[in-house]
């Protein structure tokens, strides 16, 4: 068992496909003698060499058409957006070309890659540079979308990725980069489409992502701490597959439902959700479903006018208290 941060649980994940498989390569830009521009895959180049682990031209668009090009003819690239906002430049793929080939071929033809991006807010990069994109991609049939919250999750559904049939989106949370978490030795393998229950409750459901999960766990112990409220927490980690039995069987139990989301609030994934436990779950529910999310507007780079507008263990907390007690 090692403490990993969750960058390090990134290279290590890289680094255990590529030792475990001679056709997992790994590019993008100043990945390789760089280590990254958030130090991700430090390591990598010096352990796989030039051939596997490449620095690309500074295009999203040549980057991406690199990767499918290698899938389509028998490789598995792992190729990096630095941020997730630049999927924007490249979204012809990601929207158009990876998701539709293996049904537009008759699957005949396959596109087994990996896109890793740094995703969200939190490090003061302003409007172009910090936004959760994650809803963008998963509204796209044949995407599948993976956001974790761990250093554990990282290594585990990463390679899941990897080894996946189809193009997967990965965000990393830039903001979590940092954070600390207990690995175990060995070769570590997720699936993708699970979520986590990481703490149990009977009084009310909150479903998270990546940097709200651990916000949401700190809110639902000042809640029970405080106000003996029991809160259960939800990690999502994937958004496409959708683990919705592991979230219906949560509102089943718990009644009540809050969605903590980084992304603006219109279209956002929770609402999504909301939808599906609506159709699925409605007569389970005691309360409205009520969404904890990011305002509707361009991210702020100041510091205290971002802080104010990402949802916040205080307004977790809050909000969580006077929906269960209206």
């Amino acid at each position: 068992m090692a403490e990993l941060t969750y960058r390090d649980a990134v290279a290590r994940g890289i680094a255990q496909e590529m030792a475990r498989d001679p056709d997992v390569i790994f590019f993008g830009e100043d990945v390789a003698k760089a280590g990254g521009v958030f130090k991700a895959t430090v390591g990598l180049y010096e352990q796989f060499g030039p051939r596997r682990v490449r620095d690309t031209p500074i295009s999203e668009q040549a980057i991406l058409g690199a990767a499918m090009g290698a899938a389509m003819t028998g490789l598995k690239p792992i190729a990096e957006i630095m941020f997730s906002d630049f999927i924007a430049v490249c979204f012809d793929f990601i929207a158009n070309e990876f998701p539709k080939s293996r049904y537009m071929s008759n699957g005949q033809t396959k596109c087994p890659l990996v896109v890793r991006t740094g995703n969200g807010a939190g490090s003061r990069f302003g409007a172009q540079h910090s936004q959760s994109v994650e809803n963008w991609c998963m509204m796209i049939p044949g995407l599948k979308v993976v956001a974790p919250s761990t250093p554990l999750d990282v290594i585990g559904l990463l390679a899941a990725a990897v080894r996946d049939p189809d193009p997967v989106i990965f965000f990393e949370h830039k903001s979590l980069y940092a954070v600390k978490g207990e690995v175990p030795d060995g070769e570590i393998l997720d699936t993708l489409g699970t979520a986590k229950i990481v703490r149990p409750g009977k009084d009310c459901t909150i479903l998270a992502l990546a940097l709200m999960v651990p916000r949401a766990l700190e809110a639902a112990q000042r809640l029970k701490a405080q106000h003996g409220v029991d809160c259960e927490v939800i990690d999502v980690r994937s958004l496409v597959p959708l683990d919705t039995q592991t979230i219906l069987g949560s509102v089943a139990r718990t009644h009540r439902v809050f969605t903590v989301e980084e992304n603006p609030r219109l279209c956002g994934w929770g609402a999504e959700i909301a939808s599906i436990i609506a159709d699925e779950a409605f007569y389970d529910l005691d309360g409205p479903i009520v969404r904890i999310t990011t305002p509707h507007i361009p991210l702020p780079a100041a510091d205290i006018l971002e802080d104010m507008v990402l949802p916040t263990v205080d307004r977790i907390a809050e909000t969580v208290r006077r929906g269960l007690s209206a």
